[in-house]
């Protein structure tokens, strides 16, 4: 088995698939490492220089004791520190960061703002979302007579044991021996497998000096040459040998930035395009060989009757989730799938190993393939109906959906929080890549709001569209107040169904109400942005106009609807579900 000349992850490495590394000198694998005009970098140093390396340009976080040091170090740096409101916060931000930049970080205190992220970083893991994790700690010299310090838990371990659950590397930077060596191996994990790493930092060791010189590491893995060529060549046989492949790209695309190698595979052989809901906007959703989300019973009958009557679906980055499949409505048949993740590779019932996903994908596209030309069925491509308003009738899920479709354009992102906010959206077309931001498989509540403020400090040019329901705005809305102070200019629409719709139609109670808020008066609270309150489609088409037309700060429209009113989608699983039951 190869093994890679640095370590990773436990769990990673004893996957199959974790290709093999380089085998090249070490001076051709070597440059020097930039120290700031110094021969010997701190460790505080030595980490802001590495992050801007991997192209981290804004740290979200909040200060505390234990890690101000390295704040103020931050603050030195071109690095932009954005303070949030509530550490999960901050770590929604830095996850919606990495989904659009490639990487994001995130720096708060010790346990007491560590663990506050934890669910954050949970999800973040669960999405293959890149997210440094870096936080203070109590001296190394100062728990040598193992005091109380406050913040403490139960030793001063348990904080790094519980996020190496939920990271896939972590590091006590505690030795200047050893601490330049770690950031460079946790750093190369999270681009590697597109994962969150955690990296503690004592507060007496943030100005520690290197010992030696530390040259930056080089080394790249790299596929098996000969089961990548297998691999291929069988996959061209299938495509050859089918009548109605079809693509489903999903989350992977994204993180590994696959897309154009994507497009030029499925141009080059005519080949439909699908997405998961995970993968959504993975490409531009107007392209002319796109058919839509493939999510079982939830997606459009003639896009789940294409995929699943296909002879050859190439899934590629495609995490097989519940909700990806539909709960569990969807049917594929493994022997008529090629199958590539950066974990997994399965052509037929044959797995391969050592074969990187984007080695796999780009062979691919360059592959001479005489795959069979096939015309889309009529009514499969989706059809939209243009909205006209019926200024006093009462605004449904159904036609807000179809009047944000056409606010939909090149530079609107949309952030999904879960519920039904996010089964509505996968009728979306969405027109840019990677415009399209949910937590589609860790299905967080409160997620949207703060995911925003990611998506816009990571680029100024798009203007997120947040869809959340009244109960995940309730947990995270606040964090409207970093828009304010950072000058963006989300535009927040919350679903006020007066409590938990999609649980209402699991289990009805009164423990899915929750209590109604003047979501249209924030504005007032925080101190910028404007409020909307909107019962009929009149209103809702005159607020969304005027919020798309006022750019300087927030826009927040309070929708008010029906409690047991539901999205065409979620209509669809519950119809396909109660025949299945």
């Amino acid at each position: 088995m190869p093994i890679q000349k640095r370590k990773a992850a436990k769990s990673h490495r004893e996957k199959n698939g974790a290709p093999k590394q380089a085998n090249h000198s070490a001076a051709s694998q070597r440059r020097p490492a930039r120290m700031n005009g110094t021969s010997a970098p701190s460790i505080g140093d030595y980490l802001i220089r590495r992050l801007q390396d991997y192209g981290i340009r804004d740290v979200f976080g909040i200060p505390g004791d234990f890690v101000l040091q390295f704040y103020a170090m931050l603050q030195d740096s071109p690095i932009r520190v954005i303070g949030a409101r509530r550490e999960d916060c901050a770590g929604y931000a830095a996850d919606g960061y990495a989904r659009v930049n490639g990487m994001g970080a995130v720096c708060v205190t010790y346990c007491v703002g560590g663990l506050s992220i934890t669910n954050s970083i949970a999800g973040a893991y669960a999405e293959k979302s890149p997210v440094i994790v870096i936080t203070g700690a109590p001296g190394i010299d100062e728990r040598r007579s193992d005091p109380l310090l406050h913040h403490r838990v139960r030793d001063f371990n348990t904080q790094r044991e519980v996020f190496e659950k939920i990271t896939v590397a972590s590091a006590l930077l505690d030795d200047p021996l050893t601490a330049f060596r770690e950031i460079d191996r946790c750093l190369e994990a999270a681009d590697r497998f597109k994962r969150p790493v955690y990296l503690e930092l004592p507060r007496d060791r943030v100005q520690s000096k290197a010992l030696y010189p530390h040259p930056v590491p080089q080394e790249r893995p790299v596929s098996d040459k000969q089961a990548l060529k297998e691999a291929v060549d069988d996959a061209v046989h299938m495509i050859e040998e089918s009548k109605q492949p079809v693509i489903i790209a999903g989350v992977e695309i994204h993180r590994f930035g696959l897309r154009e190698e994507v497009i030029k595979l499925a141009e080059r052989n005519q080949i439909p395009m699908c997405a998961t809901i995970l993968g959504k906007s993975v490409v531009s959703e107007r392209h002319p060989l796109y058919l839509g989300v493939y999510e079982g019973a939830m997606g459009r009958e003639s896009v789940r009757r294409f995929v699943e009557e296909s002879d050859c679906v190439i899934l590629l980055g495609t995490f097989m989730t519940d909700i990806n499949l539909g709960i569990y409505t969807a049917h594929l048949d493994p022997s008529k799938c090629i199958y590539v993740t950066s974990e997994k590779l399965r052509i037929h019932h044959h797995h391969f190993h050592d074969v990187l996903l984007s080695d796999f994908v780009k062979r691919l596209a360059k592959s001479d393939i005489k795959a069979p030309r096939q015309a889309i069925p009529a009514g499969t491509l989706p059809t939209y109906e243009p909205f006209v308003a019926k200024p006093d009738q009462k605004i449904t899920m159904k036609r807000l959906y179809q009047r944000l479709n056409e606010a939909l354009g090149e530079n609107i992102a949309v952030v999904c929080d879960v519920g039904d906010s996010l089964f509505a959206a996968a009728d979306l077309t969405i027109h840019g890549h990677t415009q399209f931001i949910a937590p589609a498989y860790y299905a967080t509540m409160g997620f949207g709001v703060p995911a925003a403020v990611g998506v816009q400090t990571a680029n100024s040019k798009l203007r997120p569209i947040v869809l959340v329901g009244d109960g995940g705005f309730q947990m995270t809305g606040t964090e409207l107040s970093t828009a304010v102070a950072n000058g963006f200019n989300p535009i927040v629409l919350v679903l006020n169904n007066k409590g938990y719709t999609t649980e209402r139609f699991l289990q009805d109670g009164p423990f899915n109400d929750i209590p109604n808020w003047n979501y249209h008066k924030l504005p007032e609270l925080l101190g910028g942005g404007r409020g909307f309150e909107v019962r009929t489609e009149g209103e809702f088409d005159q607020s969304l106009k005027a919020a798309l037309q006022h750019k300087e700060e927030f826009s927040l429209l309070n929708i008010h609807l029906d409690p047991f009113d539901i999205s065409p989608a979620l209509d669809r699983l519950t119809r396909r579900l109660a025949k299945k039951i």
